[in-house]
């Protein structure tokens, strides 16, 4: 008789960690609270337009494609994707912009129009940071974490100081670029996982090395149709989804976890993977003392927490000509927007912007001559700072956003052209989705919140429970969170025998 599993999230991770233990002939239920499956990776669908909640884009497509391989079909028949190019269009405050393609023709033309030093200094950063990016590929991101000793070794050790993690991001890119533009053109991304350039490890500046030497894609249907395809292919394999589902409690008994409450009943699994956000879980899951371990709720609370976001998701009766499907508009000073954001926690005055057109490129996400304008606006997280994301809050920086997009060609009437829209708060963040302190990305990835020193997949005093999703190890960001789920699932097999 199968042995069953218990997913506690329909999330990224959730979904996937299903699909790997149903492969391996698990009987398994994913228990999710919200009517919809999908976390953070959702979607909106009104009015004859749709957009994408979260996540948007689409890096390192083998990554999204392999979970589909693992259970033996073909991610075509899924996740269809296209490469998109360009990948982006940046806009700076001086008026540059930068049409930022993977095609190495197009590339060194539009590096070498800025100058030849610097278009060597950027292909000498793309070499440098490749070699660390397979260093910590195969030592650090593949691999999972159980005790002292599969970190502190000598290998792992003389591995890690070759990620030469202890410059800041920015810092580690201006030693090999010297135009401003180009420093925040490779800075920026790390505002992908919720952390500063200015104080993230350099090791992420993998990220647009990534989008560099693999593509942006897209989706079509958004990136939600990477949700929708791991629901199909779940439920193809024989899984259960529960939706409107909450898990109230995870029963411990002599160091196992062995039951989870749901409403009145408890249920009695022989192993439970958790995908909720971590430290929500440890908090109002894990009640346990013993099982919490050193992730007692006030050390929680000590933890640092990546930053969040504001989003307007903008339904307009026109098109707009001007934009590409992922555009950053920075902001006039870049650094005191970090700054506000990571440092003094208030509203970013002037704040740098990030504009999705999906409808672009895919008539499906909006009606005729209509787009569908996602709008992100990374603010701080809700432990920080003293904004309230009361209405008031929300309609007077809506206004800002929306004279500030007033300014893009296209756009110099935006607000008598919205004909639908819906906004999304870190309180959202919190309460929809249960990131704690509305960190959108979860625990910031901080040198001593990475690698060894996060969270791992496999509890740490408690048997037969697992844990996945970005606040675990090895981090956030769609490709990194599905490789969570692939660790704690390897870590369960491990445990029973199969790995």
């Amino acid at each position: 008789m199968a042995k069953k599993v218990t997913i506690i999230g329909a999330g990224t991770a959730g979904l996937a960690a299903g699909i790997r233990l149903l492969k391996n002939g698990y009987e398994v239920d994913i228990c999710e609270r919200l009517p919809q499956a999908g976390g953070k990776m959702n979607q909106i669908k009104e009015q004859g337009f749709t957009f994408d909640v979260g996540p948007t884009i689409v890096m390192m497509p083998d990554i999204y494609r392999e979970i589909f391989e693992y259970a033996g079909r073909n991610p075509q028949d899924y996740i269809p994707m296209k490469r998109l190019d360009p990948m982006y269009v940046l806009t700076f405050s001086d008026g540059e912009q930068q049409r930022v393609s993977s095609e190495l023709t197009e590339l060194t033309g539009m590096l070498e129009s800025i100058s030849p030093e610097d278009t060597l200094g950027y292909f000498n950063y793309l070499a440098d940071v490749y070699k660390r990016y397979l260093v910590a590929k195969d030592e650090f991101i593949d691999k999972s974490f159980r005790d002292r000793g599969d970190f502190y070794n000598l290998k792992s050790l003389a591995n890690a100081m070759k990620l030469k993690t202890f410059d800041d991001a920015y810092t580690s890119i201006s030693k090999f670029v010297k135009n401003e533009n180009l420093r925040k053109a490779l800075a920026f991304q790390t505002l992908y996982i919720g952390i500063s350039p200015y104080q993230g490890p350099s090791i992420y500046t993998i990220i647009p090395m990534i989008e560099l030497l693999y593509g942006v894609w897209y989706m079509p249907g958004g990136i939600y149709t990477m949700a929708e395809g791991m629901v199909r292919l779940f439920e193809e394999l024989g899984g259960t989804l529960r939706l409107d589902t909450p898990v109230d409690c995870i029963d411990i008994e002599n160091g196992r976890a062995v039951g989870v409450h749901i409403g009145d009943t408890v249920e009695s699994p022989d192993y439970i993977v958790c995908s909720a956000d971590f430290p929500y879980a440890m908090k109002s899951l894990v009640h346990n003392e013993e099982a919490k371990g050193k992730y007692t709720d006030d050390k929680i609370d000590e933890l640092e927490y990546s930053c969040s976001c504001f989003l307007l998701y903008l339904g307009l009766d026109k098109k707009i000509p001007d934009l590409a499907v992922h555009n950053i508009r920075f902001g006039g000073d870049f650094d005191q927007n970090v700054r506000e954001i990571f440092e003094t926690y208030t509203l970013p005055e002037d704040p740098s912007i990030y504009l999705y057109l999906p409808s672009k490129i895919d008539a499906s996400m909006a009606p005729e001559d209509c787009e569908a304008l996602y709008v992100l606006v990374p603010v701080s997280e809700l432990s920080k700072g003293d904004v309230l994301w009361d209405n008031r809050t929300i309609k007077a920086y809506r206004e800002k956003i929306l004279d500030k997009l007033s300014a893009i060609p296209g756009l110099e009437d935006i607000e008598s052209h919205i004909v639908f829209e819906k906004s999304l708060t870190p309180l959202d963040f919190q309460d929809t989705f249960h990131a704690y302190n509305g960190a959108t990305f979860g625990l910031k990835p901080t040198l001593f919140q990475s690698n060894y020193f996060r969270p791992h997949n496999k509890a740490d005093h408690c048997e037969g429970l697992y844990f996945c999703g970005s606040s675990v190890h090895p981090g956030a960001g769609v490709p990194i969170v599905l490789t969570s789920a692939k660790l704690a699932v390897d870590e369960l097999l491990r445990d029973d025998g199969l790995l």
